[in-house]
């Protein structure tokens, strides 16, 4: 295992360590000076599988702090060191999460014990993940918003998939208005300033909910709190939305910043969005050229063509040849559906189902849940539909 020893005094962080790397087998043991609070925005790579925590003062929130912890990182355990064993402290680190409660200097034997009885729970644990889907736009006006927007409350539409969208349009995003007409309480900034208090509760709370299923955290309602949202508030929200929904839908700006890029890092499929003209392609290309740089796999980019036409003068062999794939997914022109659909801020799905962008919509979210489409009826049933159907 992964083991870290958190605490404030120094001799004790020694201590502890040395007890625990004389344990058998080969764990990594690492040492952190400071508080629970230090860990919320450290790296996946660094979080450990098992958080020994010395002398927790309930008083300044430590015990608030490995709760939050506890959400962000279901796997990880605690066992925690102190010098009150008192049945309030026990029943509040209890409720914090912690496995085990120990003195404040435990004998080795006794430390010991408590981490082979975590390592041994340690091996059978599993931890959900959900999808995260990253939508950007290869130039403005793509339609990126719309089609992230729509796709993922095609996701939620069977009630089975929880799903969140964020969006990080930082300065001028306004996804919510394409789903919902109500006004978001919080926005993602709002989050940002206060990551300290990131749990499910508080992201929940922080976001649109346009169904029971499909929640949306808004972009900051003032540009110039952009600035309040840093890589490592990206880092914690979004691991956090993994653990309590099936899908994250991200609208990401154009513009490659250490905030955006960490985002695109997260996205286990990116959908850059063009459309058939030239300017596209050529920003298209210098997009798809980025990502080479950044070492995203083929495997992890897909092309959206949107407002796609048969009868386009470019076509679509010609698009496979510039980008040298055939990894590209199209949308149908339906412009009077998508410009209803977004004025009336009602998703297309609900308000134009029979569109063929509603139908595209669908199956992309087929394709990423893994639901088949419903078959037609044959045979005896089909005759009597029919007759039912013509009789009415």
């Amino acid at each position: 295992m992964k083991i870290a020893v958190l605490s404030r005094d120094e001799r004790h962080l020694i201590e502890l360590s040395r007890q625990l790397r004389a344990r058998p087998g080969s764990d990594e043991v690492d040492m952190i000076a400071g508080t629970p609070a230090r860990l919320s925005t450290m790296s996946d790579d660094a979080i450990p599988d098992l958080l020994v925590v010395d002398q927790p003062r309930a008083d300044e929130g430590d015990l608030d702090q490995l709760e939050r912890l506890g959400h962000l990182f279901p796997r990880m355990a605690f066992i925690v060191l102190s010098g009150d064993l008192s049945q309030d402290f026990l029943l509040r680190a209890m409720r914090a999460g912690v496995r085990e409660v120990l003195p404040a200097a435990p004998g080795a034997a006794d430390l010991a014990k408590a981490v082979d009885h975590i390592a041994e729970k340690f091996g059978s644990q599993g931890a959900a993940q959900g999808r995260v889907l990253a939508f950007i736009s290869c130039k403005g006006g793509s339609g990126a918003t719309f089609l992230a927007t729509n796709l993922a409350y095609a996701l939620s539409a069977g009630g089975n998939k929880r799903v969140a969208m964020i969006d990080m349009n930082l300065q001028f995003g306004d996804a919510s208005l394409f789903v919902s007409d109500s006004k978001p309480l919080a926005t993602l900034s709002d989050v940002a300033t206060q990551i300290h208090r990131l749990d499910p509760s508080f992201l929940s709370s922080s976001m649109v909910a346009v169904t029971p299923n499909f929640s949306v955290l808004a972009a900051p309602s003032d540009p110039a709190h952009a600035s309040d949202v840093k890589p490592e508030h990206i880092d914690a929200i979004i691991k956090l939305a993994r653990r309590q929904y099936d899908f994250i839908v991200l609208d990401v700006a154009r513009s490659l910043d250490p905030v955006t890029i960490r985002a695109l890092d997260h996205a286990d499929t990116i959908y850059p969005v063009l459309q058939t003209t030239l300017p596209y392609i050529r920003d298209g290309k210098r997009l798809l050229d980025v990502f080479r740089n950044l070492e995203y796999g083929n495997d992890k980019v897909e092309i959206v063509v949107n407002r796609h036409d048969n009868n386009s003068d470019i076509k679509l062999k010609d698009l496979e040849q510039a980008f040298d794939t055939t990894h590209l997914r199209t949308m149908p022109n339906h412009y009077d559906a998508a410009a209803k659909s977004v004025n009336q801020g009602v998703p297309i799905t609900r308000l134009a189902p029979e569109s063929p962008l509603s139908a595209a919509l669908i199956t992309m979210a087929r394709s990423q849940t893994g639901e088949a489409a419903p078959q037609a009826a044959t045979g005896v049933m089909a005759r009597l539909f029919k007759r039912r159907k013509t009789d009415v």
